[in-house]
């Protein structure tokens, strides 16, 4: 369930709630609200999404764990901006090629073991995972804003269609964080960089996106290191969508 009433004062999912569902994510949780307190996050209720690549270069981060383990770190991050324990997640290649929920305390293996059933691994097209994205917050009926944590391993087949989306997207109470894996010299992410720098407001009514390259090794980047790059940007975001009103 997404927030739906914009309420910034009650809690998010305690320490006590996370010890009793989810013990194995006590670490990450901590780590994670720590970040959450430095950027000044603490009374922000949030939807936080999760998109996954699934295209073919993404297979060794599947089979090393890599994938499961920034579903693990993504979902301690949402227990505290959203309550009900719970981060939609949509995976991507060609196309949407399947949807699920990730539950504290029903998260264990889950990443891998929906993968696995979910045949073959295509290209990379972002703008069919943005617009399940889209449909699903505009769904929910929420007006809270919504963190959207998008993976990818390099840039898309039509990058015209992702821009396009990007731009429209601009419009709703969305943040669109891209996390980058793999070699940082390689020039796939040069369309990555470019939609985190998006002229505003010729192209886009404010910059809702940013760019965070964990590189080959992802596993390896000390996660409190990797929620600060996730909610780096986000703050200022939230404070323009207010502004504009994007945010009620």
């Amino acid at each position: 369930m997404i927030p739906t009433n914009g309420i910034e004062h009650a809690a998010a999912i305690s320490l006590t709630k996370v010890q009793e569902r989810a013990p194995d994510l006590v670490s990450l949780y901590k780590t994670a609200g720590a970040s959450v307190r430095s950027h000044g996050l603490e009374d922000v209720r949030a939807a936080v999404y999760l998109v996954l690549d699934r295209s073919g270069s993404m297979r060794p981060y599947y089979q090393n764990g890599t994938m499961q383990h920034l579903a693990e770190q993504v979902l301690s991050l949402s227990a505290h901006l959203d309550d009900d324990g719970t981060v939609p997640v949509v995976f991507f290649s060609t196309d949407v090629d399947g949807t699920t929920d990730l539950t504290l305390g029903r998260h264990r293996g889950r990443i891998n073991k929906l993968h696995e059933n979910l045949g073959h691994m295509g290209r990379t097209n972002y703008h069919w995972a943005m617009d399940e994205v889209i449909d699903h917050y505009m769904e929910s009926g929420s007006h809270c804003p919504a963190l959207v944590v998008f993976q990818t391993d390099g840039g898309p087949t039509s990058k015209t269609a992702a821009e396009r989306y990007l731009c429209k997207a601009a419009r709703l109470p969305l943040f669109w964080q891209f996390i980058g894996f793999g070699d940082p010299n390689d020039n796939e992410f040069t369309f990555l960089r470019k939609l985190d720098t998006l002229a505003v407001p010729t192209r886009r009514l404010v910059d809702n996106a940013g760019f965070f390259h964990a590189g080959s090794t992802p596993q390896a980047i000390p996660d409190q290191h990797l929620f600060d790059q996730l909610l780096q940007e986000f703050p200022d975001w939230l404070a323009t969508a207010r502004t504009t009103g994007i945010l009620q």
